[in-house]
Parts: structure tokens; sequence; C-alpha cells
């Protein structure tokens, strides 16, 4: 590891370079101050309340084992993202550090909005016991550990492993799924608009989150090519693990249609949602510049 810098060299803004403006992570950033700025407590969850407190008892676990996932999942990436800010900006990267910023604001709005929306439905109950083991295997170890890693080790193959952990994995596979699945369940219903409204705030959020990570992960790989078989190894690591949450989580519906949908299609979902994302970074290895623009990763969040 290089180490914490004690020294700067020279700061960018003071020179004649000031900023990149057509840098990838700066564009992340312009759109981050212009899509970013929703507040979780202008969200009203009137209505979810009165829908959550006349819900069958099958109906509210299956809510409530979905924001116990969700909302711990945001606090976990909260708390353990902060290595990745760091190693950026140890590395001199100003761009990517300035859009991280707003990165790790978000993840604390996406925390807030979750808890928030748990008190004002009456849903303040432990709900810890909906993190099964597969869970606890990439919330609690996997995801910590290969974050945490990189205050120790800030090797491309480490950033690789983090990069893949969270944005491939959690964001890109777990989050992306899950967010489909609640949305056609219940945007169209009208059941749940509070909790539907800061969704689809979230998931723009997290379209740029994605963003960042794809790039990055791009611009490792055609580097060194052979850290695609850091990636790959990383993402076969945690499948397993991803499609047994996944399967704990619809377990619960014992195969009814609850909400009117059939929740094994988050399976499916996450399955295309992980080849989709190892496609994507497997094209780096041929081309970078060719693959470098992130705007098809956060244009359907937009």
């Amino acid at each position: 590891m290089k180490g914490l810098k004690q020294v700067h060299e020279q700061f960018q803004s003071s020179t004649d370079k000031l900023l990149d403006w057509n840098h990838p992570m700066y564009k992340l950033y312009e759109k981050a101050k212009k899509f970013g700025g929703w507040n979780p407590g202008d969200i009203d969850f009137s209505v979810d309340r009165a829908n959550i407190a006349k819900a069958s008892p099958k109906e509210r676990e299956m809510v409530a084992q979905l924001v116990a996932l969700f909302g711990a999942g945001e606090e976990a990436v909260t708390l353990d993202f902060l290595p990745v800010l760091y190693t950026m900006g140890n590395e001199g990267r100003l761009e990517d550090t300035i859009y991280l910023t707003t990165f790790l604001y978000e993840e604390a709005k996406h925390t807030e909005f979750f808890a928030r929306w748990r008190q004002e439905v009456g849903m303040t109950e432990d709900l810890s016991k909906f993190h099964t083991d597969n869970y606890k295997k990439i919330f609690y170890e996997k995801l910590p550990q290969a974050m945490n890693a990189l205050y120790t080790d800030d090797s491309p193959a480490a950033q690789v492993r983090a990069l893949t952990t969270y944005h491939m994995v959690v964001e890109g596979m777990l989050a992306e799924s899950g967010y489909h699945s609640f949305r056609l369940a219940f945007e169209a219903s009208g059941m749940l608009p509070g909790i539907i409204q800061g969704i689809i705030n979230l998931s723009r959020d997290e379209g740029r989150h994605i963003g960042f990570g794809t790039y990055s992960l791009r611009r490792l790989i055609a580097a060194d090519p052979a850290l695609y078989d850091v990636f790959s190894a990383t993402m076969d690591d945690l499948l397993p693990y991803a499609i047994g949450l996944i399967n704990d989580t619809i377990s619960i519906t014992e195969g009814q249609d609850v909400y009117g949908i059939d929740w094994s299609i988050m399976t499916d979902y996450a399955i295309k949602q992980y080849n989709a994302r190892e496609s994507s970074i497997a094209r780096a290895k041929q081309d970078f510049d060719a693959y470098s623009d992130i705007e098809e990763e956060v244009a359907a969040a937009e």
C-alpha cells in the first residue's frame, strides 16, 4: 500500500488544469447535483401507513422482510463505503473524489428513507430476524471485508474486489432485482405510494452509483486485462450467496402470489442483471475507450 499521503505536490485547482469538465466522473457529479436533491423528509407516508395497518399477516411480513433487507443494506454501505472514497483521494483522482462526496451523502439519505418509512407506518419492531445466513455472508462479512481491505491494500486487485462486491453484486444484482420487484408489486396498485416515490428517487441515485463502479472497473481492467480474472472470481464467489439470499426472500411467500405477483421473478431478473454486469465489464478487456462512456448506465435512472 502506498499509504496516506503526508504532503501534496500541488493542487489541481490552482494550476492551469482546473477541473476536467469532460471527465466521466465530473459528469456524474453534475448529474448528482441535478437529480440527487430529493429529501426523504418531504415524502408523505400516510397512505402507506393506512394500507400497512390493514394488510394481512403474510402481506405485512413480506414488506417487513424487504424493508429489513434494503434498509440494512443501505446502512451497511453508508458505514462501509468510505475506504473507496479514501482510495480515490489517495490516488489523487480529484473528479472521482468530488463525485463520491455525493455518493456517500446519497447512501446516508437512503438509510434515512427506510428508517423514516418504518417509523411513520409503525413498523418499528426488530427486523433483524430476516437477516438470513446468506444475507449475513454478504453484508456482515464479504462487503465490509472487501471495503476495509483497501485501508491496508489499495492495489488494483483489491480495488476490483471491492468495486465488484458492491457495485456489481450488492447494487447491480441484489438491489436492482429487489427494487424491480417492489415496483411491480406496488407501483400500479397505489398501495404504498410513499415507499414507491422513495424507491424511484433512490433508483435514480443507484444508477449513478453503478455508473461509477462500471467505469472504475473498466478503467482498472483496461490497464491490466489480467484483473478481469479477479473480477470474475469475485462474481463467482458471491453468486451462490446472492441467489441464496433471493431464494430466502421469496420463500416467505410459500408459493403464493402475495400482493398479486409471483416473487420468483426476482431470481430470473437477478441472473439477468448478473449476466449484464459481467458482459459490460468484459468488454473493457478489448477496448476501454469504446466502452468508457457511462451515459447508458445512468440514462434509465433519470
